[in-house]
């Protein structure tokens, strides 16, 4: 063999070992891919299934509570304007702001007199029991018989007069719960309870007026308080209730993530029924004790093998039923 056969051999030689090292180098890194974490695996051209990491809720049947908010004002329950029985000059002042007085007590008393006629001072007396809740007149101030000497109020017994809109006019019903808000306290609740209910609607706003009565009395709630309330009305039970971030939506239509016992999971589509602040009922495709998954589901496929991050694989509680009681 000559020269120059000799060296074509030794560059085709070289060659053959670059291209066979190229090969190894593909096929190694392809088989490595197919193995990577979250990879499909369990199938052909896939390597081991990695499992991926979620966070589960159990599924419960539960009532949930359909709710409605509006505005009131706190008001006494019991109050009276104060008037004289004769016209005249203020001359004795008994009582200010806030004090408490018993029906028959003298709260003010009243010179009838005129120029060239002098008459007794005329008493004038409390009502009712309650305390005096607005400012009463000054002391030299001329006064008549339709003259507001003061106001008497019950403050041991508050109520709140709100307005519901028409809608919702179906769904009230005495005795209904309600939490309020004070702008005073942030978010400090003080349950009351519905105790009347008008019987028209108004034309002009179309809404219908109830009191509510507070369950105790509150001695931080004042009258004349702006309130914040919200009113349970229907209750909803029977199913499974969800959070909304659980669904995976596709074509309209709405799937879980079921975990299986063995730690695989399985999509099943689900119908919908009442949502209440973000939970949804589920009246059919799941089951009371079901672990579904809340959080990872987007990684998710049929059969995936999952691994619970949970910590405690507990029941999230959806909008709860109106309060039986107090609630501070």
């Amino acid at each position: 063999m000559n020269k120059k056969t000799t060296t074509t051999v030794i560059i085709l030689a070289i060659l053959i070992a670059i291209t066979a090292g190229a090969v190894f180098l593909i096929n190694n890194s392809a088989k490595k891919k197919n193995q990577a974490p979250g990879g499909f695996g369990g199938g052909f051209g896939r390597g081991p299934q990695t499992a991926t990491a979620v966070r589960t809720v159990i599924a419960r049947n539960q009532t949930i509570t359909d709710f409605v908010y509006t505005n009131g004002e706190i008001e006494t329950q019991k109050s009276i304007d104060v008037f004289p029985s004769n016209s005249g000059k203020v001359v004795e002042m008994k009582v200010s702001l806030g004090s408490s007085v018993k029906a028959g007590d003298i709260i003010a008393y009243i010179d009838p007199s005129e120029p060239g006629s002098y008459y007794a001072k005329s008493p004038v007396t409390a009502p009712i029991d309650g305390s005096i809740i607005t400012s009463p007149v000054k002391i030299g101030q001329k006064v008549s018989m339709s003259s507001v000497i003061t106001k008497i109020g019950d403050i041991g017994n508050l109520q709140i007069t709100a307005r519901v809109p028409e809608r919702y006019v179906a769904e009230l019903a005495i005795g209904q719960k309600a939490e309020i808000t004070l702008q005073a306290y942030g978010d400090e609740k003080f349950m009351a309870s519905v105790s009347r209910i008008s019987p028209v609607v108004d034309p002009a706003t179309r809404t219908k007026e109830i009191i509510l009565t507070f369950d105790k009395n509150y001695a931080k709630v004042n009258a004349g308080m702006f309130a914040r309330v919200k009113l349970f009305t229907v209750d909803y039970g029977g199913y499974p209730v969800i959070q909304q971030d659980a669904f995976v939506e596709n074509s309209d239509e709405y799937y879980l993530y079921i975990v299986k016992d063995d730690s695989t999971v399985t999509k099943r589509k689900v119908t919908r029924g009442k949502n209440i602040d973000g939970f949804y009922q589920v009246t059919e495709g799941i089951s009371d004790g079901d672990v579904i998954v809340l959080e990872g589901m987007l990684s998710l496929y049929e059969g995936a093998k999952v691994r619970d991050i949970s910590g405690n694989v507990e029941f999230v509680e959806a909008a709860p039923p109106a309060p039986a009681g107090d609630k501070k």
